[in-house]
């Protein structure tokens, strides 16, 4: 049976979003925890001694030398030059949350000392934004308490016991690449394609009025059944067999109506009947944060 320990874990996302929580569940949980480390010290301290135990470490702005570009350098080095078996951690949380979490502690945000905590809270999510969508792990803390995100984090990375499989359904485009760590892609541009229809155009798969016009296909019901089926078939077999996190992705042409649609749809499906669920928009997210669209890149198969 696998392991869920990684050799490496680089835990960030927005501050107040629970990284400070998540290095001390992960310390307890057997690994060597070290938060806020320079980024240009993580290559010395991977070139010393190998690694007796797992390794988590808590990255955000706050890092002296902190950049997106960078910490993702971190990672593909850490994979690539040194062999490890390494995953990027997100924790993420809603702006409106992080908002009243900074209210409520009256702390000052590190990107916006001096003004407005919301402020601040935008300009991280800005800068994190192409950091999210590398993500192996993303975890939403909107609705956790700190009790619950160690539970959760003891789910994902502390072993046999009590492990859970966390399951990630997301939509693509196919014209800007398969999604990394997939473990199950299915294409959806068979279906008829809300772009054509100009009053749907501009909306997406998370509108109803969207999700009818796909729905209304006549292949559509076959397929999601045959897909929601096979998912339940297959997720309880990988989680006997150990493993921790699961992605299922839905591919279409600009990843915006087709797969969102099917996306949204499966991931409710599987929440109903209990797994734990997260969703995840690529193209949606990126359009959202400005990020501008990369080269095809190869799917990877998650080391898990």
């Amino acid at each position: 049976m696998e392991t869920p320990h990684k050799q490496l874990v680089l835990v960030t996302g927005p501050s107040g979003a629970g990284r400070g929580t998540a290095i001390n569940a992960l310390e307890d949980l057997g690994y060597e925890a070290i938060d806020n480390l320079p980024l240009s010290m993580i290559g010395r301290l991977l070139d010393g001694p190998p690694l007796d135990r797992p390794l988590a470490l808590g990255l955000d702005v706050r890092n002296r030398d902190f950049s997106a570009v960078a910490l993702l350098e971190v990672l593909e080095e850490a994979i690539g030059l040194h062999g490890l078996d390494a995953e990027l951690l997100y924790l993420d949380c809603s702006e409106d949350v992080l908002q009243r979490r900074y209210s409520e502690t009256r702390r000052r945000h590190p990107l916006s000392p001096s003004e407005d905590p919301a402020i601040g809270i935008t300009r991280e999510h800005d800068i994190l934004a192409s950091v999210r969508t590398r993500a192996d792990i993303l975890i939403n803390t909107s609705e956790l308490s700190p009790h619950d995100l160690r539970d959760e984090l003891g789910r994902l990375f502390g072993g046999e016991e009590g492990a859970r499989l966390s399951v990630l359904v997301q939509s693509f485009s196919y014209k800007r690449g398969l999604p990394r760590g997939a473990d199950m892609v299915f294409d959806t541009r068979f279906l008829r394609n809300p772009h054509w229809d100009i009053s749907l155009r501009s909306g997406d798969g998370r509108e109803r009025p969207v999700q009818a016009y796909v729905e209304a296909d006549a292949r559509f019901e076959s397929f999601f059944d045959r897909v929601s089926d096979l998912a339940r078939e297959l997720l309880p077999a990988y989680r006997d067999e150990g493993k921790t996190h699961f992605t299922i992705a839905f591919g279409c042409t600009g990843g915006r109506h087709r797969s969102v649609t099917l996306a949204e749809r499966l991931a409710k499906a599987l929440a109903e009947e209990g797994w734990q669920v997260s969703i995840r928009h690529r193209e949606l997210e990126r359009a959202a944060h400005g990020v501008k669209p990369t080269a095809k890149q190869p799917i990877e198969e998650r080391k898990t």
